[in-house]
């Protein structure tokens, strides 16, 4: 292994020493402003979310007790290592019950497809996929397909088949209301004739 030439050896010296000045610099302001905030924070304890106490466990775990000890200020070393266990052992704890199979559908997602279902009487599985997509909501066809058929709605053809009058009556108002039902036939000397 050959040697640096000593310029060379000089000038990465000279700049790992500068860039370890920068980053004892930031630690150093950073731990000022820990001190500040703990300070105008007063004695009230701190009410931290999972989430902000899943980020100081990795980060502390990877600084280890030593170096926490010194730069800690939130909470105790100890403490933000316990919290690292509890990450550890809950990422492989198996002891909830789980149920065989795919999670049930949401309530509300349900009662969707089946509003679409009865509002549409000729979609189909993939017609009401698409109208759920365009709302935002992902569902599958076969979840639709378990979903009518838990709530007794029958596919499109037969749901077309078997329309009830109300709905009839909705999507043909226009050419109900357009037909003339009242007209008479009277029996003239021309013949029947048809008289309105």
């Amino acid at each position: 292994m050959e040697l640096l030439p000593p310029r060379l050896a000089f000038f990465l010296l000279l700049f790992s020493g500068w860039v370890n000045r920068q980053q004892q610099a930031a630690i150093g302001y950073l731990l000022e402003e820990n001190r500040v905030l703990r300070a105008a924070n007063g004695p009230r304890r701190l009410r931290l979310t999972d989430d902000q106490r899943r980020r100081l466990a990795v980060k502390g775990q990877a600084l280890g007790r030593r170096q926490l000890a010194a730069v800690a200020g939130i909470v105790t070393p100890d403490t933000i290592l316990r919290w690292y266990r509890k990450l550890v052992a809950n990422k492989y704890d198996g002891s909830k019950p789980r149920r065989p199979g795919r999670p049930t559908t949401k309530p509300d997602i349900a009662a969707l497809v089946v509003h679409m279902a009865n509002e549409n009487p000729t979609w189909g599985y993939t017609r009401i996929r698409g109208g759920l997509q365009h709302l935002g909501h992902e569902v599958a066809r076969n979840t639709i397909k378990a979903i009518l058929k838990d709530h007794g709605i029958e596919p499109a053809p037969e749901r077309r088949t078997k329309l009830p009058w109300k709905t009839f009556l909705a999507a043909h108002w226009n050419h109900i209301a357009a037909a003339d039902f009242f007209t008479v036939e009277v029996l003239t000397l021309g013949g029947l004739r048809r008289s309105r």
